[in-house]
């Protein structure tokens, strides 16, 4: 199988604009015959279903959740990035595709990470005129603050809940498109395979979940905008409902499957108090601006944190990455916090945190300038942990967090099956080996507002002849028959073992030996073991009730079978990668002082892996990096 990017010619910065006056388009007479079915409403999936809406095609979207505005980016807190430079400080849409690069490990397409840096500057006029509610200065001016990897302020914020105001911004305008009936919204459905037709996408199978029954919908296309798969690991940072199904089930019907090892190990989560903990809570990495991370400089120290004097705090991120000190990115960062934690330094009751103090910011700028910025963040602290930031420092821990990796895709965001696309974290394009923080609602908001419009439209155009697709078809008989068959042989097995017992198992296997650091004897252990308890599984798990009602633990029982072959393409796809880049940290390749040593030379690529069936071991696909506008150096934050 030969990878085409589809990375238009010409100079980068002119990319987008020939590809955009070159695309063929759809006449709007047209686009009333063409159907697109959208799969997840949250800011990739409404504002591309508002977006398909307003120009005139008939639209279908489906989620899970009981309300569309409850998708997972609710919680996105921190703020979205765009190169506006109001600051003067620097910034332009240059600067902001360099240090999304560098921060990738260069480990992405240049071409789309540079569209995306492009497309912010538009993101930031819409999200105002929506209504979003930005930070400002006292005079009314927008406001930025900095994040993780980057030494301009080019991050807009809505206090601690950026992702819920945009998202209250795009659902808005997905329910206008509901109103004017060219949106057909439907909550509390869950997909449950892509159908294909001569190769192409042409709908889908999906289970009411209030019901049970199992329901066909055909389109001329579909659009994947279902978020990542970080639950994975049980314990992280995203709602229980989360998963990796929806692109998982398109990958085994051919659509490849990019990077799977690269997820996110976020530095800024509250720490794991007990075995009774179903997820845990993100503390935004905006808190990195004003706050100082710090060990005690004595191993297995038991004061409270404000006995310990300034001479003995280890302040390790300002002693390591002087340049970036307390803003190191993501992946950085949390391999720091683990270090300490494993020498021996972690604070707590479990051992397994590290210090964020603001008193030397509270002190400087004023407990209500701190207020005004993060109040409701140390609000919700104080609620979780009964403990006042303001008075003594958070504690912190690393917790799984995004996805890199996800469907393979092209520069216009279609996957490898004609016909359906991949947006947002379901895909791997954007974010290399390590995603800068903000860039995650800005891609999932310009590929629905920016740059989905525009590519649907150039396949579209050549679907006009083809006329309504039939959900008669036998290519939706067999998939119905298919998922009915998995449904029922979950029932059946009426074994004594809870899904979440398996989650739980799975997600510690994972963490230990591909989460934060993997080796090669741990990662062939890692799928031993998974294999073993796939076994397990399909002999004892238990799926109380029946398939045609309401049944919570059928959803789950579903999604974790297909968690046990995702895990397993992760450890697959971290083995085959003999290098270390980004939050992929190989311990056989590191330089001496403990910092990821890539490869250049022989793992310049993406890997693409494709589905060969269930006792297969996948195929390895690779997508060279051409580097023309940069050269790949190493990546120091010192």
């Amino acid at each position: 199988m030969k990878l085409d990017a589809k990375i238009p010619e010409g100079p980068l910065e002119e990319k987008w604009s020939v590809y955009k006056r070159t695309a063929k388009i759809v006449n709007p007479a047209n686009r009333k015959k063409l159907d697109v079915i959208v799969i997840g409403t949250g800011l990739a999936g409404s504002s591309v279903a508002a977006s398909l809406g307003e120009m005139g095609y008939n639209v279908k979207s489906f989620c899970f959740q009981d309300s569309a505005r409850r998708a997972h980016s609710v919680a996105a807190q921190g703020g979205v990035n765009a190169a506006k430079n109001y600051k003067n400080d620097g910034d332009s849409v240059y600067r902001m595709f360099m240090d999304t690069i560098k921060g990738g490990d260069f480990r992405a397409r240049e071409g789309n990470v540079y569209r995306m840096a492009e497309c912010s500057l538009n993101l930031i006029d819409q999200a105002v005129a929506q209504g979003v509610p930005f930070g400002r200065e006292y005079g009314g001016y927008l406001n930025n603050r900095s994040f993780g990897g980057v030494q301009v302020s080019r991050t807009f914020y809505s206090r601690g809940q950026t992702g819920q105001q945009l998202l209250l911004g795009a659902y808005q305008a997905l329910m206008r498109q509901v109103s004017k009936g060219t949106v057909n919204l439907a909550a509390k459905h869950e997909l449950l395979d892509v159908v294909l037709i001569e190769g192409k996408a042409r709908g889908v199978i999906i289970r009411n979940l209030d019901t049970g029954a199992i329901e066909r919908h055909a389109a001329h296309a579909v659009v994947l905008a279902t978020g990542g798969y970080g639950k994975i690991y049980f314990l992280s940072t995203l709602a229980m409902g989360c998963n990796g199904s929806a692109i998982w089930r398109a990958h085994k019907k051919g659509a490849l499957m990019a990077s799977p090892s690269w997820i996110q190990i976020h530095p800024t989560s509250l720490p794991q108090s007990g075995d009774y903990q179903s997820k845990l809570t993100l503390m935004s990495e905006s808190l990195r601006n004003d706050g100082r991370i710090w060990v005690p400089l004595k191993a297995d120290d038991i004061r409270k944190p404000n006995d310990i004097p300034e001479a003995e705090r280890d302040y390790y991120l300002e002693r390591r990455y002087p340049s970036f000190g307390n803003l190191a990115p993501r992946d950085i960062a949390s391999r720091a916090a683990k270090e300490r934690i494993d020498a021996g330094f972690g604070i707590g009751p479990l051992k397994n945190a590290v210090y964020l103090d603001f008193s030397k910011a509270i002190h400087n700028l004023g407990k209500d300038n701190i207020k005004e910025k993060y109040g409701n963040l140390f609000d919700m602290y104080y609620k979780i942990t009964g403990y006042d930031a303001y008075q003594e420092p958070m504690m912190i821990s690393p917790s799984a967090h995004f996805s890199m990796g996800g469907l393979w895709v092209d520069y216009e965001l279609m996957t490898t099956i004609p016909g359906l696309f991949a947006l947002g974290e379901a895909n791997f394009a954007d974010h290399g080996a390590n995603r800068l923080g903000a860039n995650s609602l800005l891609q999932a908001s310009v590929d629905g507002y920016f740059i989905a419009p525009y590519t649907i439209a150039n396949y579209l155009s050549d679907e006009v002849k083809t006329g309504k697709i039939s959900t008669d078809h036998p290519a939706f008989q067999e998939a119905e028959e298919a998922v009915k068959k998995q449904i029922q042989q979950l029932i059946d097995i009426n074994g004594n073992r809870t899904v979440d017992n398996y989650h739980k198992t799975l997600g510690k296997i994972l963490y230990d030996y591909c989460g934060l650091a993997r080796k090669e004897a741990g990662l062939l252990y890692a799928i031993e073991e998974i294999r073993k308890l796939k076994e397990d599984f399909y002999q004892n798990v238990k799926v109380p009730g029946n398939g045609n009602q309401m049944n919570a633990e059928l959803e789950k029982a579903g999604r974790m079978a297909d968690y046990f072959e995702i895990g397993e393409l992760m450890c697959f796809d971290a083995l085959t990668r003999k290098e270390s880049c980004g939050a992929h940290f190989r311990e056989e390749y590191q330089t001496a002082d403990g910092e990821a040593l890539r490869n250049d030379a022989e793992y310049q690529f993406i890997s693409a892996w494709e589905w060969k069936g269930d006792t297969t071991e996948p195929i390895l696909h690779k997508e060279a990096l051409i580097f023309e506008t940069v050269q790949p150096t190493v990546r120091s934050y010192k």
